[in-house]
């Protein structure tokens, strides 16, 4: 499937810097000793295998510490016709405020968590309640690499390689009941190596999110394990976080471990500590301003100094506005 992509604008009008770092501005976090963390042993390795490089026809890094080649990936199911932003792009520009409020300080010290053995435990209003090892979870999946533009709320964006499954194929296993109207996504909660956690003055951790049932079954949805066809790097979600690219990047979830089918709106960490600000639904709106600057255009990363316009859902109108239809777009925030 190919996604088309947006019109870049000429020009050097960009979102001030001082808004997207205002977001941070919630929270105060602690530094930690960083380490590499082991990779996880359930995945099949071909770390010797010289095409790890390169993977689907882009470049990419050769297996790093901290990383497994995987195997078996589907090539491109979803892609697009823009550029990929780099790997060090990606896993050097982050927000996972449980190790910091830098953009570097993800990549810096999110090596002191430990992602193996790892569970998920799905449970809820579902016939197949269980606590799942990741790689039973993954074992009867078909990996796929999706590739998806990335907007995150403070106003710039990427693109991004993602590796996973279908989060629908997931739920479909534990059999959700009439009652599940939600899902409730839940954070590790681990404030020995999650250094941040241990500052609740703003966000209530472990953190939160949410998706209506049938956000969380479209097939653009996605549990994604990797990353230029490698494992994920603990600074962008290791081992499994969730990825929702019509919406914005706060809402895809990362270093999940419960997965709850619920029958009402569940709370989530943004929406409770700026309700006026984040919104449940959150989709990428170019028409909505956040409340302290403007979404009708982007900063695509690396770079600071030329914007591109905001397509409403991201640009993924086409596959998910119908969800939406007879609600008012305006209260999406």
């Amino acid at each position: 499937m190919l996604i088309k992509t947006t019109r870049e604008i000429p020009g050097s009008e960009i979102t001030d810097e001082k808004h997207y770092l205002q977001r941070r501005d919630f929270i105060r976090l602690v530094g930690g000793a960083a380490m590499i963390a082991g990779a996880a042993p359930w995945l099949q390795a071909c770390a010797a295998d010289p095409a790890a490089a390169d993977f689907a026809g882009t470049a990419g890094p050769a297996v790093v510490p901290g990383q497994t080649a995987l195997a078996n990936v589907k090539p491109k199911v979803i892609t697009t016709t823009e550029k990929l932003n780099s790997f060090e792009d990606i896993t050097s520009y982050n927000n996972f405020y449980e190790f910091g409020m830098a953009k570097s300080d993800p990549q810096q010290y999110a090596g002191a968590l430990t992602t193996s053995p790892w569970k998920v435990k799905i449970d809820g209003h579902c016939a197949k309640p269980a606590d799942y090892h990741l790689e039973d979870l993954l074992e009867p999946q078909q990996l796929e690499e999706r590739i998806y533009r990335l907007r995150c709320v403070e106003g710039w964006s990427m693109v991004v390689p993602w590796v996973g499954i279908p989060l629908a194929s997931v739920l479909k296993t534990v059999e959700p009941t009439g009652k599940a109207t939600f899902v409730k996504f839940t954070t590790l909660h681990r404030p020995k190596e999650m250094m941040g956690q241990n500052n609740r003055s703003s966000l209530a951790w472990p953190y939160t999110e949410g998706l209506r049932l049938d956000e969380a079954m479209n097939p653009l949805t996605i549990l994604a394990v990797g990353l230029y066809g490698k494992t994920l790097m603990n600074q962008n979600g290791a081992p499994i976080r969730l990825i929702v690219p019509w919406k914005y990047g706060f809402k895809s979830i990362k270093s999940i471990v419960h997965i709850e089918l619920v029958d009402r709106m569940p709370p989530t960490a943004w929406n409770q500590s700026a309700p006026e600000e984040y919104g449940f639904y959150s989709n990428v709106n170019p028409q909505v301003d956040h409340p302290r600057w403007s979404q009708r255009t982007e900063r695509r990363i690396p770079g600071f100094f030329k914007s591109r316009q905001t397509e409403m859902f991201n640009g993924y109108g086409d596959q998910v506005a119908s969800m939406y239809a007879g609600m008012d777009l305006r209260k999406f925030y």
